[in-house]
C-alpha cells in the first residue's frame, strides 16, 4: 500500500499536470483567503481538465473540507446568519441529487459544461450585472437549492450564490464572512456524497495530499491580503482567472 502511494505520488510529481495544478491551487488559496471564496470555482475546471471530473471534483472537495476548517471560525461572529444558514440548508439538502450527475454522467460533457459555468460567470462578473431585488425566504432557499445541485455535480456551489449574495449593502467584511460561512458549511456537507458513492480512492487522497499544503499556505497569504490590496485590483484579476479556467476546461 505505502509503495503504491509512493508510486502514485511520484507520477503526479514528474508530471506538467503537477506545474498546472500548483500554480492554479496558489492563486485559488489566494483568492480564497482574500475575498472568502474561489477554491473550487478556479480549480474544479482546471483539476477535472487535468484529471477528470471524476477524480479532479472529489479533491477539490477535500481541499474545501480542510480549508472550510481554517477559515470557518472566524466568519461566525461577522456573517448574517439568518440569510446564509438557510441558503445553507437547502443546498445541503440537494447536494445529493447533484451528485448523481456526479457519479453518471459522461466525463467530457461534465468537464466542458464545468468550463461553460465558470466562463459565463465570470464574464457577468465582468459585465458588472448584480442582482438588485430584495432577498426573501423563499429566494434563499431556491438559490441554495441550485447551488447544492451544483456543488453536487460540479463541485462548485459559487455562481449563484456569490451573483446573488454580492447584491447585497453589506459591507465588503461581512460580504465576505457570509461567503466564508456558506463555503465553509457546504465544505463539510459536500464530502459525504462522493464518500457514499465510493469515488474517493486513493488517487484522490494521494493529490489532495499533494495539493493541500500549497493550499494551506496560500489562504493565510490572501487573508493578510485583504488588507492591504484594493478591492478593485483584485476584482479585475479574479475575473481575469475565472474567465482562463473557463476556457481552459471548455477547450482543453
Amino acid at each position: 500500500m505505502a509503495a503504491q502511494l509512493w508510486a502514485q505520488a511520484l507520477d503526479v510529481l514528474l508530471s506538467w499536470r503537477f506545474a498546472v495544478a500548483a500554480f492554479a491551487t496558489v492563486i485559488a488559496g489566494l483568492m480564497r483567503g482574500y475575498s472568502g471564496f474561489g477554491t473550487a470555482i478556479l480549480l474544479a475546471p482546471v483539476y477535472s481538465t487535468l484529471w477528470s471530473p471524476r477524480l479532479g471534483v472529489p479533491v477539490v472537495l477535500m481541499m474545501e473540507l480542510f480549508v472550510s476548517a481554517y477559515l470557518l471560525p472566524r466568519s461566525l461572529a461577522e456573517a448574517n446568519k439568518k440569510l446564509i444558514l438557510p441558503i445553507c440548508a437547502a443546498a445541503v439538502l440537494a447536494m445529493p441529487l447533484g451528485a448523481i450527475v456526479l457519479l453518471h454522467a459522461d466525463g467530457s460533457l461534465l468537464r466542458r459544461s464545468i468550463g461553460a459555468l465558470v466562463l459565463v460567470f465570470g464574464l457577468l462578473m465582468m459585465s458588472g450585472w448584480r442582482y438588485h431585488g430584495t432577498r426573501p425566504l423563499p429566494l434563499n432557499l431556491a438559490v441554495g437549492v441550485v447551488s447544492g445541485l451544483l456543488k453536487g455535480a460540479t463541485g462548485m456551489s459559487g455562481p449563484p450564490v456569490i451573483m446573488y449574495l454580492l447584491a447585497g449593502k453589506e459591507e465588503a467584511r461581512q460580504h465576505r464572512a457570509n461567503l466564508i460561512l456558506y463555503f465553509g458549511v457546504l465544505g463539510v456537507a459536500a464530502v459525504v456524497p462522493p464518500l457514499w458513492g465510493g469515488i474517493i480512492g486513493v488517487q484522490t487522497l494521494v493529490l489532495t495530499a499533494i495539493m493541500l499544503p500549497l493550499m494551506l499556505v496560500s489562504v493565510p497569504i490572501g487573508a493578510r491580503l485583504f488588507h492591504v490590496i484594493p478591492l478593485s485590483w483584485y476584482r479585475r484579476c479574479a475575473l481575469i482567472l475565472l474567465v482562463a479556467a473557463g476556457g481552459f476546461a471548455l477547450l482543453g
